[in-house]
């Protein structure tokens, strides 16, 4: 595997690192700023906001522009949103920093998993973009255990300048390895790149993920209470858990990039069987201490399966744009993350049990389950379209809605 991919995976570690370190920071920030945790929470909201926002937006303005020139631009705003929030002086300021330190996530990893692909043989490029999240499942093991104490010790400002120097990091990786380009995106347009995103089976990929991902953070958003009321464990070994979450992730990350490259479909509808198994047994295995930390690394095994087949496909079936779809999957993901923590949220406010979150995730995933299976038909019929007629209908399509269509 190229080299370039470690700086991919640097730039992934930071903005993992910064999305999901917010959590543990949340007491340390609504103290310093004087505002309740459930405000503080807002942070949290404004990060997610600007990855749905700047996700497609950055993808489609960037899309003629060096794809190199474009991730070293998209770390340096990273860099520059941590450092305002490391000297943000109220509530508002750090609002509008965490926002502007979302905006480049989605674009990254859109349009780094194009840069990963396009660096390998066509048969090993589910691995290369399942490399590329290493560095996102890594930070759940280290970079954001490692932030949080971080914070707790020299302050929460000092975790946002130790993150922007990750970014300084990942652009200095980025300006030596990651090969000169010029980009080959079609001159179609701004309507043209979203053209690409029209067909039925890119909505249908973006909605496996959207439901798929929507499963894994109904019961992610809510695993502290499950681990602490129902197994019994103490809030001060909840960490160490949720580092166990980041090696199932890693071991499934990786897991599923190898097995992409064999099987697309197949390993996506392992994924989804694997997570309804894995959330239907949930309320059985938070009954014990040890069955709980085996149910958190398969709950992250399960789930970061999809990943790479995920991002693949969406890539594939909009491959008239590839950066602007990848980069659209993203910010499905950050709706599933919002979307499943509110679902999961509604089990727990409805006096389900604390493990009511994993049950209703278990039937996102089997939502997620069926929309891949309603791609998988509609893809057989496309597929099934005679040549000839083929030919006829794409004679009357524009250039570039000829290029969606395949």
């Amino acid at each position: 595997m190229p080299l370039a991919l470690l700086a991919l995976a640097v730039g992934a570690f930071g903005l993992g690192t910064t999305e999901f370190v917010m959590m543990g920071l949340l007491p340390d920030v609504a103290d310093d700023l004087g505002i309740s945790i459930p405000t503080a929470g807002h942070l949290v909201s404004a990060y997610a906001l600007g990855v749905v926002i700047g996700a497609p937006l950055l993808a489609a303005v960037t899309a003629r522009m060096s794809r190199r020139k474009v991730l070293i631009g998209l770390m340096g705003l990273f860099v520059i949103g941590n450092a305002a929030s490391a000297f943000a002086p109220g509530e508002y300021t750090l609002l509008a920093a965490r926002f502007v330190s979302g905006l480049p996530h989605g674009a990254f990893f859109g349009v780094g998993a194009v840069v990963a692909t396009s660096l390998v043989a066509p048969e090993r490029k589910a691995r290369s973009v399942s490399l590329m999240f290493l560095g996102l499942t890594l930070a759940n093991i280290a970079g954001v255990p490692v932030a949080t104490l971080m914070g707790q010790h020299l302050g929460w400002r000092a975790t946002f300048l130790g993150v922007s120097a990750i970014g300084l990091a990942a652009i200095a990786s980025l300006a030596l390895l990651i090969p000169h380009d010029h980009t080959q995106a079609p001159r179609v347009g701004l309507r043209g790149e979203l053209a690409a995103l029209r067909p039925l089976p890119v909505w249908l990929a973006l909605g496996t993920t959207v439901a798929g991902f929507g499963a894994l953070f109904s019961a992610y958003s809510y695993i502290t209470p499950m681990l602490t009321d129902s197994a019994g464990y103490a809030d001060s070994s909840v960490t160490l858990l949720l580092a166990l979450f980041g090696v199932g992730a890693t071991v499934g990350n990786l897991l599923g990039g190898r097995l992409a490259d064999h099987s697309l479909r197949g390993t996506l509808f392992g994924g989804l069987t694997s997570l309804i198994v894995v959330l239907a047994l949930f309320p059985a295995l938070m009954s014990a201490q040890w069955s709980a930390a085996v149910a958190v690394v398969l709950l992250g095994t399960a789930a970061f399966v999809t990943g790479s087949p995920l991002q693949l496909m969406v890539m594939e079936k909009a491959s008239a744009a590839p950066s602007l779809a990848s980069s659209a999957n993203q910010a499905a993901f950050n709706l599933a993350n919002a979307g499943g923590a509110w679902i999961g949220g509604l089990a727990l406010a409805a006096g389900l049990g604390a493990t009511s979150p994993a049950v209703t995730g278990a039937g996102l995933a089997v939502l997620g389950l069926g929309v891949a299976a309603v791609a998988a038909v509609v893809d057989r019929r496309r597929a099934a379209v005679p040549a000839g007629r083929e030919r006829v209908v794409a004679s009357h399509l524009p250039e570039h809605a000829e290029a969606v269509r395949h």
